[in-house]
């Protein structure tokens, strides 16, 4: 038995108000090897009492919920205030820049469009497991166009100058980040492992007080590496 199939699944809580989209994603993540699906809530109080209660790994929520919206729910389980956080991804069909960064400064790890595909959704979960972030590539773009442009509110990026001077290969790194390529293609396009990609966006993140790689990459954009 390998390491990898003797690890216990991530486990992940739905949250959506449509039956149908909750029904198409457990159904999805309960068919890979590695995830299993332990809760759905239909309301974004519900999936906050069901998240405190379970612990899972990863908590999947709407932005457009009843009686709570997954903006104020993510702020609950992930926020700065929260003593030991959860890992949160927000997935919407609505691609608006107020949701994107009400998400990132709540304490999200990713965002995704729901029209980004299954595949794409199960990489955000394993990412957000994992410790790292996925935000949707054609967000992530357009997004730091705009931090070029326009005023906040936007994530905070780091000052003018990193704590301690970025490698060559770490600046490599960041400006990949910086035009929405995922940890697999950075790996592929500078022909290092996924695991090299990881520590030096690790060190980055340290060097630039940087919470997430959108914070990294509006890092690169407001210094002009793109």
């Amino acid at each position: 038995m390998t390491a990898a199939s003797s690890a216990p699944p991530i486990r992940v809580l739905i949250a959506d108000d449509q039956a149908m989209v909750r029904t198409g994603f457990r159904f999805f993540l309960d068919a890979q090897p590695d995830i299993t699906v332990v809760a759905e809530a239909a309301d974004g109080e519900e999936a906050v009492a069901l998240a405190r209660e379970l612990r899972p790994d990863v908590c999947l929520l709407d932005v457009r919920m009843p009686r709570l919206d997954g903006l104020e729910a993510t702020r609950l389980l992930a926020g700065p205030e929260v003593a030991d956080p959860l890992r949160v991804v927000v997935v919407t069909t609505f691609d608006l820049d107020e949701y994107v960064y009400g998400a990132l400064r709540g304490g999200a790890c990713g965002f995704l469009l729901k029209d980004s595909g299954p595949t794409l959704l199960a990489e955000a979960v394993r990412a957000a497991a994992a410790g790292d972030s996925l935000v949707s590539p054609s967000v992530t773009v357009r997004l730091l166009k705009h931090l070029t442009t326009r005023p906040e509110p936007a994530p905070k990026p780091a000052g003018p100058q990193a704590a301690e001077p970025l490698t060559d290969r770490e600046l490599d790194v960041v400006r990949l980040v910086a035009v929405g390529r995922t940890n697999a293609e950075i790996a592929a396009e500078l022909y290092v492992s996924l695991s090299t990609v990881k520590t030096h966006l690790s060190s980055v993140q340290l060097k630039l007080s940087a919470r997430n790689r959108v914070e990294i990459a509006a890092w690169a954009w407001r210094n002009g590496l793109t």
